[in-house]
């Protein structure tokens, strides 16, 4: 047997050995994130989602809001629906600005005339996002 043979065959015995001294859990990938860290962010997220989705939802579902969007043919019921389709940040956005809106408005920042427009803003804009895609 030439030295190349014996060095190969000696190399293949430590790796084997190597592999099944060392315990299988420990050659196992670990997580960076635990299982209940991961469903903790996901119990989260649908927190934040249902709460934005309520946010925006009551926002357009107010009588003032119902009435702007029927003066521009807009079914409210159609943009009601198409709220839900939307993504978690396009959704977290349009509660964003709907609070600021209602803040806004209450503050008497804005007249009735421009909360009007920024419904049917944010009408059209939810009609547009679930149109595009």
């Amino acid at each position: 047997m030439s030295l190349l043979q014996t060095g190969a065959r000696a190399a293949t015995a430590l790796v084997l050995a190597a592999l099944f001294a060392v315990p299988q859990n420990l050659l196992a990938e670990t997580h960076v994130v635990s299982p209940s860290d991961l469903q903790q962010q996901l119990v989260e997220t649908t927190r934040d989602r249902q709460n934005n989705l309520s946010t925006v939802r009551g926002f357009l579902s107010k009588s003032t809001a119902e009435k702007a969007m029927k003066s521009a043919s807009i079914d409210p019921k159609q943009v009601q629906n198409a709220v839900s389709s939307l993504s978690d940040e396009e959704l977290a956005n349009l509660a964003q600005r709907a609070n600021k809106a209602q803040a806004d408005f209450a503050a008497g920042g804005l007249s009735d005339r421009d909360l009007i427009w920024i419904i049917l803003a944010i009408a059209v804009l939810v009609l547009i996002i679930v149109a595009v895609r």
